[in-house]
C-alpha cells in the first residue's frame, strides 16, 4: 500500500462526513464517500437527531469525543448559518437518589477536566425560567453542552474534506464489498465499483447490512426513540427569530427519562421513558422507498403519554401547549452502550465508526482518523473497538437483549459494580455446581459468571472484624467479602480463575514474535513465568500479558481479553511458523492462595513445591492427585501459592480434590470483591482501569517490564530516555482516613484546591485497616505523606499518599 491509500468511507452522514474532514485534513486525500441516500439529508440517524451535546459520561473516552465535538461544531458554519449553539446543559433531580448521582456526575467532569456545576433549584429555574423550582431538589449545570446541527456539520465538514480532494457521492448503494486473502479489494455499488485499500463502514444502524458484506458482524439494533414537538407556548413568543433557534439550556430529568430543548416558541422533547423499540435490520427501509425517512417512524401516541404527564409536571408552562407532532427515530443501541469503532480483527482494511450519536460524532471521527494514519488513536478506545467481544457476545439474541437493556437503562442511575440481567447465565466454569452449592452471589464480567463472595462464609468469625459502609458502598457487597480477604492472608483460599483470558502461541517462531511484540526478555528458559507488556509506537500501554514458556516454542499468555488475542494474530508471519490458540473455553484455573496453600497441594502433588523446588515466577507440570495441572506459580493477591491450570473435563475433581484436601487447613472459597482488595494492598495494576495505551510504563509504575537492552520491540524507541524519574505524572497510592466511604473509581482528586487527578481502582483494604485508592497524579503531589481530597458525592474526602506496595513491600509473604 502507497503512502496514499485508497479508502472509500460508506455513509455520509454526520460521522461519515466527520471522518472525511479528519482524514483529508492528515493528508489522506483520496478519499471517496459513498451515501446511498441524497446528501446531506441521508435519511440516516443524523437526519433528524434533535442535536442535544451532553458531554458528562463515566467514561473519560467519551467525554473526550463529546468534548471535542463540541470544539469543533463551535468553529463551524454552513454559509453563515450556526451549527453549535453553547447554550449550556441543566440535568435536574426529582429525587433524593438522583440528586446523589447528580454529585457522582459532577465529580466525573471534573475528573475528565470540564466546568460543571451543582446548582440549586432557585438557580436552576433563573437559568430555565419553565422550570418549576419546587418540581426539583437541585440541578447540575455543564455551560459547555449545546445544541449541535448536525445536517449542518456534516457538510460544512464535508466541504472542507472536498475541497482538499475527497469526492462525495449520493444515490449509490452498496451491494457488496469484495474481499481477497482476507483484506478489503473494492466496494461494489448499484453504479459502478470503486477500489479500496481501506474500507470504513459509517453507515449508522445499516451497519450490521454492510458488515454483513465484509464478513464482519457488527453486533447493534436499530431501536425507536420517541421525539416530540409542541404547539407554540405563549412564554416563548417573541424569544427567537428562527424555528429552530435556541437560548434555554438543553434539558434532562431522567427521573421521568426525558430531555427538553427550546425549538424556536416551541419545546422537543425527547423520551426514553418507553418499551424498547427495536427494529430488524431486515425491516429497514432504503431512502427511495421511504415515505419521510428510513430513520423516522411513525409517533406511538400511547408511549408517549406518561412523558407528556411529567413533562407538565416539571414544566408547567406546557400545560398551555399540546403535542404537535411527533415520531419515532432510529438511533444505534450496542450491549454495552459504547460505538463500535476500529479495525476488523478478520477483514484487514475494513474499518468500522458505527453506533456513534452526534454527541461523539467528530471526536469518534478524530479518534479513527489518527489510528488509520498515525497507528494509534489518540485516547485510549479499547472500551470502543470493534473487537472486544467474546464471540457468545456476538449472538444475535445476546446483542438484541443487551440493546434493549441498554436502552432501558439510558437514564438509570448505574452503580459501579452491577452487572446486566440477561441473558445469564451464559458461560460457567466447571466449578460453578460446587460454588452454587456455597451461595455464590456471582456478577458478570465477558459473559463469565464470576463469584464476588460466597454466603457460606457469613459465619466465619472473621466477618465480625469487617466494619459497615454506607449505603452506596454497600452495594453489591458484602462484610463476608472482607472476611474472605483476611483468610486468604492467615489460612488459604479457592479462586476461580477461569474467566482470565487464555493463549497459546506456538511455533519455530512463537519466541521471535513475542519478543517483538512485548516489552520484557522473554527468551529464558523453559520452565520461566515473565510478567511484560504490549505497547503501541508511543510506549502507551496496550495489554499487560503473564507470559509462561512451557516449551521451548510453547507459550501460554495470561491476556486481557479478546483485543490481545486479535493484536497477536495480526502480526503472525505468513509462512506459517507461529499459531495462536484460544485455550480459555477448553480450560479452567484455580488460584490456591494463603500462607496455608503450600501445606494443601504438596501431599497431593508429585513433584516439588517447596519455595526450593519451585521458585516465584515459575511453571511446571504436575498431578494433583489424579488430575493433570499446569502450576505457575504467581500471586495476584501478595500471599503464598499457584494458579493450577487443568482442562475443562477435569476443572470439578480438581476443585473436589482441592477442597477436600483443604478441610483441615481451613480452606474457604473466596471471590473477586475479596480478590480486588488483596492486589490493591500489593499495588497489583489492573489494564483498562489503571493504566491504558494513553500511559506509559513508568507513568504507571510498571517500568519493572520494560527491557530495553533486548532488542528492539514495538514502543522501545518511544521510551528511549524516560525513567521513572523524568515522568510528569504517575500512578499512585492514596490512603484513606474516612473508613465509611469506599469510593468506586473516577472520581477527582483534589490539591491545592484545584482538581488535578483522578481515582482509577479503589478498595478497603481488610488487612491494612483502610480504605485504598489509586490516582493519577501530577508528579509534585507524589511524594509520600503529601494530603490531597478526594470528591465523593459533593464531600471532600481526607487522603494522603503512600509509598507502595502497602503491604509486605519485602515479598516474604509470597517468597516463603
Amino acid at each position: 500500500m502507497s503512502s496514499q491509500p485508497k479508502v472509500v468511507v460508506i455513509g455520509a452522514g454526520i460521522v461519515g462526513c466527520s471522518l472525511a474532514d479528519e482524514l483529508t485534513v492528515r493528508g489522506w486525500t483520496d478519499v471517496t464517500v459513498l451515501e446511498q441516500g441524497p446528501l446531506f439529508a441521508t435519511g440516516g440517524s443524523s437526519s433528524h437527531a434533535p442535536g442535544l451535546v451532553f458531554q458528562t459520561s463515566p467514561s473519560k473516552t467519551m467525554t473526550e469525543f463529546a468534548r471535542y465535538t463540541v470544539e469543533k461544531a463551535r468553529a463551524l458554519d454552513l454559509d453563515g448559518q450556526w451549527c453549535f449553539r453553547q447554550v449550556g446543559g441543566l440535568e435536574v433531580a426529582t429525587s433524593p437518589e438522583r440528586l446523589a448521582e447528580l454529585q457522582r456526575r459532577q465529580g466525573w467532569l471534573t475528573s475528565w477536566g470540564v466546568e460543571s456545576r451543582l446548582v440549586d433549584p432557585a438557580e436552576a429555574a433563573e437559568l430555565h425560567p419553565l422550570l418549576d423550582p419546587g418540581k426539583i431538589l437541585g440541578a447540575f449545570h455543564i455551560p459547555t453542552d449545546g445544541l449541535a446541527k448536525a445536517l449542518r456539520i456534516g457538510e460544512a465538514q464535508a466541504r472542507r474534506a472536498m475541497d482538499r480532494g475527497a469526492v462525495f457521492l449520493g444515490h449509490h448503494t452498496v451491494t457488496d464489498i469484495e474481499t481477497r486473502d482476507g483484506a478489503v479489494r473494492a466496494v461494489v455499488t448499484d453504479r459502478g465499483t470503486f477500489q479500496a485499500d481501506i474500507v470504513v463502514s459509517c453507515a449508522g444502524f445499516w451497519g450490521p447490512k454492510i458488515g454483513h458484506m465484509a464478513g464482519q458482524p457488527v453486533p447493534l439494533v436499530p431501536m425507536g426513540h420517541q421525539y416530540a414537538t409542541t404547539t407554540p407556548l405563549p412564554l416563548l413568543r417573541g424569544r427567537n427569530t428562527e424555528l429552530d433557534e435556541a437560548n434555554l439550556p438543553i434539558l434532562r430529568n431522567q427521573d421521568a427519562g426525558l430531555y427538553y430543548r427550546e425549538l424556536g416558541d416551541r419545546i422537543g422533547i425527547g423520551s426514553y421513558a418507553h418499551r424498547p423499540l427495536p427494529v430488524s435490520a431486515d425491516d429497514l427501509a432504503h431512502p427511495s422507498d421511504s415515505r419521510v425517512m428510513p430513520s423516522v417512524l411513525d409517533f406511538t401516541e400511547a408511549d408517549f403519554a406518561g412523558a407528556w404527564a411529567d413533562s407538565q409536571v416539571l414544566l408547567p408552562a406546557l400545560s398551555e401547549a399540546e403535542v404537535a407532532d411527533g415520531f419515532n427515530g432510529l438511533f444505534s443501541f450496542t450491549s454495552d452502550g459504547m460505538p463500535l469503532i476500529g479495525e476488523s480483527g478478520t477483514v484487514k482494511g475494513f474499518w468500522l465508526a458505527e453506533a456513534v450519536w452526534v454527541t461523539h460524532s467528530t471526536g469518534v471521527a478524530r479518534a479513527v482518523a489518527e489510528w488509520m494514519v498515525d497507528g494509534r488513536p489518540g485516547v485510549d478506545v479499547h472500551e470502543c473497538d470493534i473487537n472486544r467481544f467474546e464471540e457468545v457476545q456476538l449472538a444475535p439474541n445476546h446483542v438484541h437483549e443487551r440493546s434493549c437493556q441498554s436502552f432501558a437503562e439510558i437514564y438509570d442511575i448505574i452503580h459501579p459494580h452491577q452487572s446486566p440481567e440477561r441473558p445469564r447465565p451464559l458461560r460457567t466454569s466447571p466449578f460453578h455446581s460446587r460454588q452454587q452449592e456455597l451461595g455464590a452471589v456471582f456478577l458478570e464480567g465477558g459473559g463469565w459468571e464470576r463469584p464476588h463472595w460466597y454466603e457460606a462464609n457469613a459465619q466465619l468469625p472473621e466477618v465480625s472484624r469487617i466494619a459497615g459502609r454506607n449505603a452506596w458502598a454497600s452495594r453489591f457487597w458484602s462484610p463476608i467479602a472482607g472476611a474472605e480477604a483476611l483468610v486468604t492472608r492467615e489460612r488459604v483460599a479457592l479462586y476461580d480463575m477461569t474467566p482470565l483470558k487464555r493463549l497459546e502461541v506456538t511455533g519455530p517462531s512463537a519466541l521471535d514474535l513475542l519478543q517483538r511484540l512485548t516489552s520484557n526478555q522473554l527468551d529464558k528458559p523453559v520452565g520461566s513465568v515473565t510478567y511484560t507488556l504490549l505497547l503501541d509506537e508511543k510506549g502507551g500501554i496496550l495489554s499487560d500479558l503473564t507470559v509462561a514458556r512451557l516449551a521451548e516454542d510453547r507459550f501460554q499468555i495470561g491476556a486481557n481479553g479478546n483485543l490481545d488475542l486479535v493484536r497477536l494474530r495480526r502480526h503472525l508471519p505468513a509462512d506459517g511458523t507461529v499459531q495462536v490458540r484460544d485455550l480459555t473455553s477448553g480450560t479452567c484455573c484455580i488460584g490456591l492462595w494463603g500462607p496455608r496453600a503450600r501445606d494443601l497441594v504438596q501431599p497431593l502433588a508429585d513433584i516439588d513445591f517447596s519455595h526450593e523446588g519451585f521458585g516465584y515466577f515459575k511453571a511446571k507440570e504436575a498431578f494433583v492427585k489424579d488430575v493433570p495441572v499446569t502450576a505457575m506459580r504467581l500471586s495476584y493477591v501478595g500471599e503464598l501459592g499457584w494458579e493450577l491450570y487443568t482442562t475443562a473435563d477435569l476443572g470439578l475433581r480438581l476443585w473436589d480434590t482441592l477442597w477436600e484436601a483443604g478441610q483441615e487447613h481451613g480452606v474457604i472459597a473466596a471471590g473477586r470483591s475479596a480478590f480486588n482488595s488483596l492486589r490493591l494492598e500489593k499495588g497489583y495494576r489492573s489494564w483498562g482501569h489503571d493504566m491504558t495505551a494513553e500511559h506509559t510504563p513508568y507513568e504507571a509504575g510498571v517500568g519493572f517490564a520494560v527491557r530495553k537492552k533486548k532488542g528492539e520491540f514495538t514502543g522501545r524507541e518511544a521510551l528511549e530516555g524516560i525513567t521513572k524519574n523524568t515522568v510528569a505524572r504517575r500512578l499512585t497510592a492514596l490512603v484513606m482516613k474516612d473508613h465509611d466511604a469506599v469510593v468506586m473509581g473516577k472520581e477527582p482528586v483534589f490539591a491545592a484546591g484545584r482538581a488535578v487527578g483522578y481515582v482509577t481502582s479503589a478498595a478497603y483494604g481488610y488487612t491494612v485497616g483502610h480504605p485504598i485508592a489509586y490516582a493519577w497524579l501530577p508528579t509534585e503531589y507524589t511524594e509520600p505523606g503529601t494530603a490531597v481530597e478526594i470528591g465523593y458525592f459533593g464531600r471532600k474526602l481526607s487522603a494522603v499518599t503512600a509509598a507502595e506496595p502497602l503491604l509486605d513491600p519485602e515479598m516474604t509473604r509470597i517468597r516463603r
